[in-house]
């Protein structure tokens, strides 16, 4: 199973959010959060959901392709 275009683009979509929201759960528990509480809390509940779809789709493309 290889790495397409659009497959890949999917794996970066996932590992950004991944990182947004590994950044944005530390941020939440510093206590004082770089750009609120509100704004941070929706970075992360929109991070996790799509970085999943995004994981899956990556792996549905790559299997597209073989």
């Amino acid at each position: 199973m290889g790495m397409t275009p659009k497959s890949g683009f999917f794996l970066l979509c996932s590992c950004v959010s991944g990182i947004a929201a590994v950044g944005s759960v530390f941020e939440l528990s510093s206590g004082i959060p770089q750009y609120g509480t509100m704004v941070t809390g929706t970075i992360l509940a929109l991070s996790i959901p799509f970085g999943i779809y995004a994981f899956y789709a990556a792996v549905q493309a790559a299997r597209e392709e073989q």
